[in-house]
């Protein structure tokens, strides 16, 4: 999969918000992901967020 900024990821554990969904910032060996229900932000390892994803939605 090809992660790009602005992309809206879709993980299988909600944010305690109730979100599952994520708008990535920054990407390289960690991302930068702003959850889409609270805003809340967070650095996570390209590894955990590659095992996680469900579904990606590009930002056209």
């Amino acid at each position: 999969m090809e992660y790009e900024l602005g992309d809206i990821v879709k993980l299988k554990k909600p944010h305690p918000c109730g979100s599952q969904e994520w708008e990535i910032l920054r990407v390289g060996a960690d991302f930068r992901l702003k959850c889409m229900g609270c805003g809340h932000q967070i650095m996570i390892a390209r590894k955990l967020v590659e095992k996680n994803t469900k579904e990606i939605r590009k930002n056209a």
